[in-house]
């Protein structure tokens, strides 16, 4: 005997939902109205183990802190710090050591529990269940729960295990948070087909989702890992999470700037000791003020307070991130693939369509809100004219299908506090009582004056529900409502057939039909089912569905303008995916792709799916999964949005998961690197907008840092190569520089406002390089003009015969105004900088450039930091000097964009035509 849920079955792992519920107890060797021995429970208890899933060892806080400091460029301030502490400069030491502990604390707390799919997973289990053991009905802590046990289930209940049902009475189980299905599923223990999807087994039960009506029995055939939702928890531990985009990056830059520090070094050591005759303290010590001035020491933590910064402006706008490098991943997005329910739509069914005699009506509003109106479908309005109003005879017929909607029914809606109206009861009631209110009807007085005598519960043998009311003249009325195809032919009189095809045309847009129909002159107190058939009036037919956000709509079209495909992937119907993806803007209109096909298919194959289809029907978790490794294979940024416990694998293996924050599960949070606070897919628009934001501030602060170590490093080889008798800079002189252009000049970038049409660019390719060829050549030219200006100005001083200190001082202040001039530059990478655009929009810039004023009028004329750095006071044409320097670099930098802009529209209008969004070639 074994136990689990096949997908496909085998000689060990039976088919369940496959086989007859007596072939069921038979295999598991109990018999239904016993249930298993005491004995044989503990038997097989000791066998199977207990119903939880197996929990990993989590890491330590301690090891997580220390992981912190596991990155390249954190090691480079580790190596700067180790040289300013040879040079005895303990204050600058400590300060590098403050920022690289800094970082980690900002790391570390805003990472938190990398690791919690599992344990959330793991209290979604029941507590307890209600078993028959012995013959009698006991319960018993859900963990003792084994393969054969027979559980009892109403109701309110969460299922404890997975289980094959053999009795269910008017069943109806929750499972959108495992499979997708938007609306609560009917269960029977008819067995279904050995191959059915997940979403379509409706013999089984599994283990965490809720029953929302009705009686069921069923027999355990998987506990702990062996359930859906234990496979699941299974295959989120074997995804092996993706570094971000940014991270890949920075990795690589710091690996080659540490390559070429350490080869730069070598080379310059040699160079002065073995052709330049300096000693070998001499070159130490040269070769330290190189390793000083190469190393942006400022750049990890600039980096790590610009993608806080980029966090909290997403917090702000209900986009919360769990990890920091995840607000530039969004940035980077090529490929959101989206969960249906809950994301694209409301989780809520609404009436939206109404099928009467005499024509369709139209339902206004969305969700449980009672906000709305019946009115005449468009169409229609235009064919009887535009003055034209519907009749009373149409009012009256709209009346009493919405009499009859509010009185068969056993659900109701509740307002909270905030004003938020959610279901109480089935969805599917909710529904038409919102749509009863709608239509001017006061659910709660007509219940409390026509009093129900007797119901027929839903079950899914009759496939309707009828109660008999008595009306406040003492008259009886009974109203029915279920499957038009049932309900039709219990009305005499009725054109079956023009019905019918009304009713397929709605269905076809997605709508989930249901006929409403009603009787007079019952005399007893009793409804019989048999007494319905040639008894009722056909009111009209109600087309429910689960609609899309007004505001996803609007979402979905600014992501395809800005280059990004969106997929939806949903666990729901074929037929309903394709009518909500038409409406949303997703797909060109041809089928849906189903499961069944992505899991017939190999990798390859699945590639070539994903490629021609936007929309996924009826997948499993292994289904989402696999899609995003095959979107990821063919070099896709992915984004994976999801609410169920169903989408933690595909949200950890994606390049940035979104979970949803009101009615996402735990499981899905803490697999996600960002959880929407609003449950709203235009905030995943917004947050991606937010995320280009930060990498043009992020390329930006690095295109402005790079050129002051450039410079630096420049005119520290220079004095070697041309056997300079004073270094330009030391090696205190140089961390000064860095210290205070990264505390304010680079600092104030991170704060830099989006540019216009940001969302008109195409996505950045996987591969390419944080800054391109071009940037890399300013950074290039700028660092030689700024380095080759002010060694001349050193070189003036020292020949007009000033001391070294006096000499130093302007060239440390010439290259600190060159600095403050570049950074209006890098204000916009190609924009021009010229004119009052560049005072505008960021006051953080105009802040840092007078702080850093006030910062190198100290240094240059305070006494105390005279005697620390080595410098002295120098005059007002030294001054003139600087700022002619700077004026020059601004300049050469806006004639260089100039031409660079035309050559960037080129290439943008060529990315963007070679990457289509949507249909085959996407």
């Amino acid at each position: 005997m074994t136990q689990g849920t096949s997908t496909h079955g085998s000689d060990s792992t039976p088919v369940w939902h496959a086989l007859p519920a007596d072939e069921t107890l038979e295999r598991l060797g109990v018999a239904a109205g016993t249930g298993l021995s005491a004995a044989d429970a503990r038997a097989r208890l000791a066998k199977y183990g207990p119903n939880r899933l197996p929990e990993e060892q989590q890491e330590s806080a301690f090891i997580r802190f220390v992981k912190q400091f596991h990155n390249v460029l954190i090691y480079i301030l580790l190596i700067a710090a180790v040289f300013t502490g040879l040079l005895g400069e303990w204050i600058d030491t400590g300060v590098i050591l403050a920022v690289v502990l800094v970082n980690a604390v900002i790391g570390f707390i805003q990472e938190g529990k990398a690791e919690q799919a599992l344990e959330e997973i793991r209290r979604m289990l029941s507590l307890e269940a209600d078993v028959l053991r012995d013959g009698r009905r006991q319960r018993v802590d859900a963990e003792t729960l084994v393969p054969g046990d027979i559980v009892l289930l109403e109701g309110g209940d969460r299922v404890p295990a997975d289980l094959r049902v053999i009795k269910a009475r008017d069943a109806r189980v929750e499972e959108a948070a495992l499979t997708g299905e938007s609306a609560p599923v009917s269960k029977s223990a008819e067995p279904v087909a050995d191959d059915a999807l997940l979403g379509d087994r409706r013999s089984l039960l599994f283990s965490s989702t809720l029953v929302t009506a009705g009686q069921l029995r069923g027999v355990v055939v998987g506990t702990g890992q062996a359930t859906e939702i234990g496979r699941i928890g299974e295959m989120v531990s074997r995804v092996e999470k993706l570094t971000t985009p940014l991270l890949r990056k920075m990795d690589t830059f710091g690996r080659v700037l540490s390559v070429a520090i350490l080869g730069l070094g070598a080379l310059l050591f040699l160079l002065g000791w073995l052709l330049r005759g300096f000693s070998l303290t001499e070159m130490f010590l040269v070769v330290v003020s190189f390793a000083v001035a190469a190393i942006p020491e400022g750049l990890p933590a600039i980096l790590t307070i610009t993608l806080a910064l980029g966090v909290q402006r997403m917090g702000r706008r209900n986009a919360i991130l769990r990890r920091l490098p995840a607000v530039e991943t969004l940035g980077s997005v090529t490929t959101i693939c989206s969960d249906k329910t809950g994301t694209l739509t409301r989780n809520e069914l609404t009436a939206g369509r109404v099928l009467l005699h005499d024509g369709d009506l139209e339902v206004a509003g969305s969700g449980y809100g009672v906000d709305g109106s019946v009115h005449r479908a468009e169409a229609q309005n235009h064919a009887m004219g535009a003055g034209e109003v519907p009749s009373g005879d149409v009012s009256a017929d709209v009346r009493e299908l919405a009499v009859a909607a509010a009185l068969c029914n056993d659900g109701d809606i509740s307002i909270d506090e905030d004003g938020t109206a959610r279901a109480q009861g089935d969805p599917l009631d909710a529904a038409l009582v919102v749509l009863a209110r709608k239509a001017g009807i006061d659910t709660d007085r007509l219940r409390d004056t026509h009093e129900r005598i007797d119901d027929i519960p839903f079950e899914s043998a009759n496939r309707f529900m009828a109660t008999l009311h008595r009306a406040p003249d003492g008259g009886r009325r009974t109203f029915v409502k279920g499957a038009p195809e049932v309900v039709l032919e219990m009305c005499p009189g009725v054109d079956v057939s023009a019905w019918r095809q009304r009713i397929d045309a709605a269905a076809a847009e997605g709508y989930r039909m249901l006929a409403l129909a009603a009787g007079h002159g019952n005399e007893r107190d009793t409804l019989v089912a048999s007494d319905l058939a040639g008894n009722l009036e056909l009111l009209g037919v109600v087309g429910l569905m689960d609609p899309p956000r007004e505001e996803a709509v609007e979402a979905v079209a600014k992501c395809q303008s800005a280059g990004i495909r969106v997929v939806m992937i949903t666990g729901d119907h074929a037929l309903t995916a394709r009518s909500i993806g038409d409406r949303l803007g997703i797909g060109d209109g041809s089928d849906a792709v189903t499961g069944r096909e992505i899991e017939a298919a190999d990798d390859e194959e699945v590639a070539a799916i994903i490629r021609a289809h936007d929309i996924v029907a009826r997948a499993s978790p292994e289904h989402k999964l696999r899609l995003v490794q095959a979107l990821q294979s063919m070099g896709e940024v992915v984004a994976m949005t999801g609410d169920g416990v169903n989408d933690a694998p595909a949200l950890k293996q994606a390049d940035i998961g979104v979970a949803m924050g009101i009615k996402g599960t735990e499981a899905a949070k803490s697999a996600a690197e960002m959880v929407l606070a609003d449950d709203n897919f235009a905030s995943i628009e917004v947050a991606v907008e937010e995320g280009r934001t930060v990498y043009d501030n992020l390329k930006k602060t690095i295109l402005f840092v790079l050129p002051t170590n450039g410079g630096e490093a420049l005119m520290v080889m220079a004095a070697v190569a041309f056997a300079m008798p004073e270094l330009p800079l030391t090696p205190v002189q140089i961390l000064w520089v860095n210290m205070v252009t990264s505390v304010t000049l680079a600092l104030a970038l991170a704060f830099e406002p989006t540019e216009p049409n940001i969302m008109d660019r195409p996505p950045r390719s996987r591969d390419a390089p944080i800054l391109s060829r071009y940037l890399l050549t300013r950074i290039g030219y700028v660092s030689v003009v700024v380095a080759t200006a002010c060694i001349t100005l050193f070189l003036l001083e020292l020949s007009a015969g000033a001391a070294p200190d006096r000499a130093r001082t302007v060239a440390v202040n010439a290259l600190v105004t060159a600095e403050a001039f570049y950074l209006f530059n890098c204000r916009f990478v190609w924009r021009s900088s010229m004119g009052l655009r560049s005072l505008r929009g960021n006051n953080a810039v105009l802040i840092a450039v007078g702080i850093l004023v006030l910062l190198q009028l100290g240094f240059t004329y305070l006494p105390l930091l005279n005697t620390w750095f080595g410098t002295a006071p120098i005059g007002i044409l030294d001054w003139l000097w600087c700022i002619l320097l700077g004026m020059v670099v601004f300049s050469i930098v806006e004639i260089e964009k100039r031409f660079g802009r035309r050559r960037l529209r080129r290439a943008q209008r060529a990315a963007k035509a070679r990457r289509p969004v949507r249909g085959a070639t996407a």
